[in-house]
């Protein structure tokens, strides 16, 4: 196909810019909705990285249910779905509690129980957070510190005392240091003593923001909510970090014998925490580009009908150039420039966009996509593919209409 085809197709899209616009709008649509999709699940992939490497590799979490699926080296072979996100899969019992702080080589540890609800502070109801009851080891055990306070001590693990996240200070007392204020769970009062600092890893699980969670005693929160607060989490770490793996499997054993021999628990590592959530992110992403890449297609479609109709259109000018001596290589090459001009274009614009937008989503929420070239080079090869496709059952119908025919139908 050579450089002429190109220029005279630019000149013509260029003398239909409207048209040429709305054709051009599928491509565009589609390259910003995929490329931004895999930028923004490429971004929280390399949240998690950085959540891991920020807490430790060598944190061990206890969850319930049966969430992998195991080779015999112990690598994990499936991931369910449904076990990556929230609290919602099951609980454990004090009895696993005692398990994994009784285990040889651990070093600290602590439950995670879960109270879901509101709670009340000044006359004013806080809902959009929970309750975590957990032991004096929490702060070290997730390595965050606190930004004002102190946390409580083990001589306090049945005082009715809380320590909350940010947001809860600014959302349900107003102010950055609420110390010596009350907040009320299930009808008991709860004396705040600490504040964290934002966190900004989270070792419990994805999708929960632990900067509205408000923790308090594992004791007393037992105490005032009995089975409402079920244990969903217990986390350890080891005495020395190199032996975390085999403490895993020790735990894991452990609690098995304990339940009977049913495997109905899940021992996770830190870096197994983000194979999970990691393979469920990629399949996430994967199948909802594959949804916006459909918008490629219909874009692909607005390309041939457009060229359809500008074969109807152009009908005398193809009967002349044909009368003249072009052939019918040369009138279908020429529409199949026109269709790859305008996919090359509309895949421009579209990177072009797709760079703009996810800019403003860095600068005006709390994501933060990557875009990698390897996506980029895909969605420019896919909408120069597009126009190749969609281009030529309208370049082929030009190719093969009769110069006479054409003449007649133009006058």
């Amino acid at each position: 196909m050579r450089s002429g085809n190109f220029k005279v197709a630019y000149k013509t899209i260029r003398e239909s810019k409207w048209q040429s616009s709305l054709t051009m709008f599928g491509i565009v649509v589609g390259i910003v909705s995929v490329v931004t999709i895999v930028s923004l699940g490429q971004g929280i992939k390399r949240q998690i990285v950085g959540e891991i490497k920020s807490v430790g590799s060598d944190l061990i979490t206890v969850r319930a249910g049966k969430g992998v699926k195991r080779d015999a080296d112990g690598n994990i072979q499936k991931i369910s779905p449904d076990f990556v996100y929230g609290f919602g899969s099951g609980t454990l019992n004090d009895r696993d509690v005692a398990i994994v702080e009784g285990s040889l080589g651990v070093k600290d540890a602590t439950p995670i129980r879960l109270l879901n609800g509101s709670v009340i502070a000044d006359g004013r109801e806080y809902g959009d957070g929970f309750v975590l009851g957990t032991n004096p080891s929490l702060p070290n055990l997730i390595q965050q510190k606190l930004e004002y306070g102190s946390y409580f001590t083990t001589g306090e693990t049945s005082r009715q005392v809380a320590v909350i996240g940010k947001s809860v200070a600014e959302e349900l007392f107003q102010e950055n240091v609420p110390l010596g204020q009350v907040v009320t769970i299930r009808g008991q009062d709860f004396i705040v003593r600490g504040v964290f600092e934002k966190f900004n890893s989270n070792p419990l699980g994805q999708g929960i923001d632990l900067n509205k969670a408000i923790f308090v005693p594992t004791t007393s929160l037992k105490e005032v909510a009995g089975t409402a607060a079920p244990v969903v989490r217990v986390l350890a770490r080891p005495q020395n970090p190199k032996n975390a793996g085999d403490l895993a499997k020790q735990i894991s054993s452990s609690i098995k014998d304990s339940h009977g021999g049913q495997d109905d628990t899940t021992v996770l590592l830190q870096s197994e925490n983000l194979q999970v959530t990691s393979s469920v992110l990629d399949k996430l992403t994967g199948f909802i580009a594959a949804i916006a890449a459909i918008s490629l297609v219909v874009g692909g479609i607005g390309i041939m009908n457009i060229m359809l109709v500008s074969v109807s259109e152009r009908t005398r000018e193809i009967g002349v150039r044909k009368a003249v001596g072009a052939t019918n290589r040369q009138i279908r090459n020429q529409f199949m420039a026109e269709a790859i001009v305008l996919s090359v274009l509309g895949g421009i614009v579209g990177i072009i966009a797709s760079f703009v937008l996810n800019f403003l989503i860095r600068v005006t929420t709390d994501l933060t996509p990557v875009i990698t070239w390897p996506v980029v080079i895909v969605a420019a090869v896919v909408s120069v593919s597009v126009g190749i496709i969609f281009g030529t059952i309208p370049a082929v119908k030009a190719a093969r209409k009769d110069p006479i025919d054409a003449l007649r139908i133009g006058n």
